[in-house]
Order: C-alpha cells, then structure tokens, then sequence
C-alpha cells in the first residue's frame, strides 16, 4: 500500500489571503460542505484536502461504510476575530490555548470549524482527530486503546496534491511517554470508557500517549515487514477473542512487546508514512456558489446553538428572521434551541413551518415528528408517520429518522415486522448506539419473541458508556428475562406430555407462546380502533401473572384498564425518579402517569398499551 518511508519533515500551510469581509462562498463537494468568508479558491482547497482524507481512509480502511455519516459542514473562517466569533466560550477567556479547529459532533449533524491563518506543525491536528473518531464510529469490536491510537496517529497528517504524510510523531506524546512510567500493555488493552485512566486530563493522560506510541510502532513495522498485525488483532476481536489473548497471538509475547515499545519511544529520530500519488478526488464535481449574509448567519448562528453559545446563538437568528422571513435553517435552530430548553410547545411550532417552508429538510421532519410523539392525539398520527417516512426518503442515511418510525409503528401496535426492519436499519447506521439496540429489543417483546430480547440486549451491554447507560441496560435485561420466563411457565403448562414428541423447525415468532393464556401469540388478536391518551393518577393496581388490572383517575372521572400481558405494556419515564428497577405491579400504584389505551368492543375496561410516569 505504502511506496517509501521517509524521516519526519516539517510541513507549513500557507497563509490564506484577505478576502472582502462581507463576501461569503459555500463549496459542495460529494460529501462535505465549505462554507468561508475567504474566496472560492481557498473554499474549494479546503473541499480538496476533506475530500483528500476521507479518500486515504477509504484506503487504509476499504471495509468501512465511511459514507453514511451524516452531513459534514465545513467552517473555513479567514482569520483569528472571526474564528473567535464562533470558537466554544471556554477558550474565550485570557491565557487560554489558542485552537486552529475543532470538529463539533452531532447527533444530526457535524461541524468543523477551523482558521485559514492558522500556525504551528499541524494547525489542524484536533480537525483530523476528531474525523478518524466519526470515521470509525461505526466500529464498534475496536478497544478504545485501538481507537485512540488510530486517532493520535492519522491527527499529524499532511495531504498535498500529489502525496498524503501519515504517523508524523507528536512532540507532545513523546515528551510524556519519556517523563512517565508506561502502562503494562494488558491494562492498556482494558481500558474502556468507564476507567479512570481514560477519564483523566485530556491530552496529559499517558493512556492517549502509550495507545499512540503502540499503534505507531505496529503501523511502521507491518509496513517495513509487510504483515498485517493490526488486521488480524482486528479480526480475532471481531470473532469475539478477549483483548489479551487475541494481542498475544497477533503481536506475540507482550512482556517482550513492553520491553520494546519503551526502547521505542527513547530513540532519537522516528519514521512515517507517505502515500504517494494523487488522491481520488474530482474537483470538477464540486459546486460553488455566493451566499448572502443571511444564509451565512443562519448557518453561522446554527453552529453556535450546537455550541452552546446559545445567547449569541439567538441574537444573530433574530436578525436572520428580520431579514429573511422564510429562512429554513433559522426555523430548524430556532427549533433546536426551544427543544433543549425544554420550551416543548415552541420548539414544536419552530419545526413545523420549516417543514412547510421547505419540504426537502429531512431534519425539520424529523424533528417535528420527534417532538410530536411525545403528545400526539389521533388526528396528527398521519402527519407524524408522513413526516417520519420523508425524513428517511431525503436521507436514507439518517438513523434516527428509522428508529422514530420504528418507535411510532411499535407505538401503534400498527405493524411491528416493519417497526422492527425500522430499527434494525437504526442499528445498521449506527451500532453504537444503545438505545436503538434497546428499543430494538423492545419490539422484540411486543413481538412475544422474549428470547430473542434477552440476546440482544446481552450482546449491547457493551455498548454503555456511563453507570447510567449500565443501570437502564441491565433493568431492561432483567426485565425481558421476566418475559422470557413467563413465557417459557406458559408454555410448560401448555404443552401436553408426549414422549413420542418431536421436534419441527419454524420461524423464530410464529408459534410463540403467550404466557398468559398457554395459547400461540399469534392467535391473540391486537387492540384495535383509535389510540387515546389521558393523564391521571393510577389506583388499584392487581396483578394476576401476567394480566393486570388498574384504574386511572382523571378530572374526577375513573377510567378502567386491563392488560392481558403486562410484559407488553410500554413503560416510559418523563421526568420522575425510580429507585430501582420499575416493578409494575409494585410500583404503579399512586404514581401520576400518562396512559395509552385503545377502547374496549364491550366497553368494559380499556386495552393498556403504554405507561409513561411524571413526577
């Protein structure tokens, strides 16, 4: 792959020139956006060297999907004023460290902000590191000494226009590595998220340092060995290895590997990596055009809502919206900023005239119906689930948009094998995110496929990323593992004694038992007619394993509910706090809650179908 090594050479970018201050360019290329107050020329070197990068790592990393992550906005601002305009407030105050760009991660979105006029070796070196993390997001088998490594390695790059310069040394990393004792290598490879070695001050840790130090020794000697250690590490953690063993068979004895790596990082010269040869970009393809200044505001005060400058954030939207009424993006972030507020209703009314300003916004439609669910009557389920559906048309690569469909289908109770498709293409897009996996799961359980809950969840428990994210995995676990034994008791009572049984081979749900009844789930008719929803107080919970019978009083009126299964009731909470695990038959009783229900043929009590607790 790679043609020569050379020594470390140092690499200066040029210093852009001034252009007009009021003149603002924006530059498509096929997967990322340039927005600048420069010129076109620089706009377009900028689009280049983006386009350059995610071209190295298609080669470096051929089975990554790195083209469904979402949209990428480039903010190339001329000089140091303007820059600090947009920078985070933190970096505002004297004496601070003086940044040359950042990557801003979103959920919907992703920001690089960077400074044309930007000194030092590699001005951009936070830009590249943040990008290689959003490029290997989606893998989700790496250790996080791995991903660090990799993002330390490829953070001093240099991309020209005919050669790319990789693994360049960090002066920074060296100088701590040779001041401080290195981790044993088998606590290095256990680190994750919750350790206190990944928590501590940020480039000071000696975790980023050694996970440096160990991925640029191993890239440099499989280049001049011509082996692939990294790939069969890589491949001996995705067929589920532990980290130890599978860096013992792929890199061979560690306390020599110790021994080694501390030599290494004392020597005096290092080598990296050059690609030569131009990259596979067409320039030919990118789009330019003049923005006015309120299209440049819009998407300027767009990022520092995302920013939390939040003050600055609305002053420049409010002149945006004097001055162009009918400017989508401001509605979008206008939206956004009364959604994290919790200014629900507002936030709301922002997303749904963007919607109706411009129909091709995918992220007004989704979050307008995002924020809809949460108190949507029947008469706005069509517009939620038409919404949804254009989302995911105008950006198929969008996760969120299908786990809301899937959420909203499960909701319904409407066509849970396509609720259940929604999320698994959430999932697919995005398999780091627990709580897709968890509604997932989910769904699994309205399905009566308790089993098949109970592995998914298992096998995302590795997912969490805080004692938070641990908690709700293991009370949803040990929920779905109540369902599943409920199912399993139902099926024991339902099935006769036959010694001469045998056993057939069928589909994973089709003859699921429900363990209220012994019967096949399928042969339970779901609820039918319009969904309602009422808030009240809940009393008289019973249970009789596992139906349930409970009243809610609302306005001075009693309302009766039942569930023939309560495992397949929908429990949420808004803005209360459980102690514990969430017992429904225990724990329901007085609690203020907003109820789902469909109305009974026979009008006796209504169908319970969900359960969202308030304070």
């Amino acid at each position: 792959m790679y043609k020569r090594l050379v020594l470390l050479v140092v690499l200066f970018l040029p210093v852009i020139a001034t252009a007009k201050p009021e003149t603002w360019v924006e530059v498509r290329s096929p997967h990322f956006v340039v927005i600048t107050n420069s010129n076109e020329k620089q706009a377009r070197r900028v689009a280049d060297q983006f386009e350059r990068m995610r071209s190295v790592f298609h080669r470096l990393f051929p089975k990554i999907q790195i083209d469904t992550l979402g949209s990428i906005t480039v903010l190339a601002i001329k000089d140091e004023k303007d820059f600090r305009a947009l920078e985070p407030a933190a970096y505002l105050a004297k004496g601070q460290l003086k940044l040359g760009g950042l990557f801003l991660r979103g959920a919907d979105k992703n920001y690089v902000l960077m400074r044309l006029d930007a000194e030092g070796e590699h001005p951009y070196a936070v830009v590249y590191h943040e990008y290689t993390h959003l490029l290997l997001s989606k893998a989700d088998w790496m250790p996080l000494w791995m991903n660090e490594g990799l993002a330390e390695f490829y953070q001093n790059t240099d991309i020209h226009e005919k050669d790319v310069a990789l693994g360049q040394p960090s002066p920074e990393n060296l100088l701590l590595l040779r001041q401080s004792k290195l981790m044993p290598l088998p606590t290095l490879f256990a680190v994750d998220r919750s350790s206190p070695y990944y928590h501590e001050e940020n480039k000071g840790s000696i975790f980023y340092g050694e996970s440096w130090a160990l991925t640029h020794y191993l890239e440099l000697k499989d280049y001049r060995d011509k082996t692939d250690r990294l790939t069969e590490y890589a491949q001996l953690l995705a067929q589920n290895v532990d980290n130890v063993t599978a860096a013992t068979r792929a890199f061979g004895d560690l306390k020599q590997l110790q021994s080694t790596l501390e030599g290494y990082v004392r020597q005096g010269s290092f080598q990296y990596l050059r690609i030569p040869g131009a990259t596979d970009v067409d320039e030919s393809t990118f789009q330019s055009r003049l923005l006015s200044i309120s299209q440049a505001d819009a998407v300027r005060a767009d990022f520092l809502a995302y920013n939390d400058r939040t003050a600055d954030a609305r002053a420049l939207l409010t002149q945006v919206l004097q001055d162009d009424p009918n400017n989508v993006l401001a509605h979008e972030t206008m939206g956004f900023l009364e959604f994290r507020e919790q200014h629900i209703d507002d936030a709301r009314n922002w997303y749904a005239q963007a919607v109706k300003l411009d129909s091709q916004s995918y992220l007004a439609h989704y979050y307008f119906a995002a924020i809809s669910m949460n108190s949507m009557n029947t008469t706005e389920q069509s517009q939620v689930e038409s919404s949804l559906r254009a989302s995911i048309k105008l950006n198929p690569n969008f996760a969120p948009s299908y786990d809301r469909l899937g959420a909203f289908l499960a909701m319904r109770r409407s066509n849970l094998d396509e609720a259940r498709m929604m999320e698994l293409n959430a999932v697919q897009l995005d398999p780091g995110n627990l709580n897709y996996r968890m509604n997932s799961a989910n769904i699994l359980l309205q399905m009566g496929r308790g089993k098949d809950a109970v592995t998914v969840i298992r096998n995302a428990m590795h997912l969490a990323s805080s004692p938070q994210d641990t908690a709700m995995a293991e009370n949803f676990l040990t929920h779905a593992q109540e369902y599943e034994q409920a199912q399993e008791q139902g099926r024991s009572f339902s099935q006769p004694v036959n010694s001469e049984a045998t056993v057939t081979e069928s589909s994973s749900h089709a003859s699921e038992t429900d363990p209220s009844t012994g019967s096949s789930a399928s042969e339970e008719p779901p609820p039918s007619g319009p969904h309602h929803f009422l808030t009240g107080v809940l009393r008289n919970v019973h249970c009789s394993t596992p139906a349930m019978d409970l009243n809610l009083i609302s306005g001075g009126k009693t309302l009766g509910l039942h569930a023939n299964n309560y495992f397949k009731v929908e429990y949420s909470v808004l803005d209360a706090t459980l102690k514990g695990d969430l017992h429904p038959c225990a724990d329901l009783e007085g609690r203020s809650a907003k109820v789902e229900y469909v109305e009974s043929p026979d009008k006796n009590a209504a169908f319970l179908l969900a359960v969202e607790i308030h304070k």
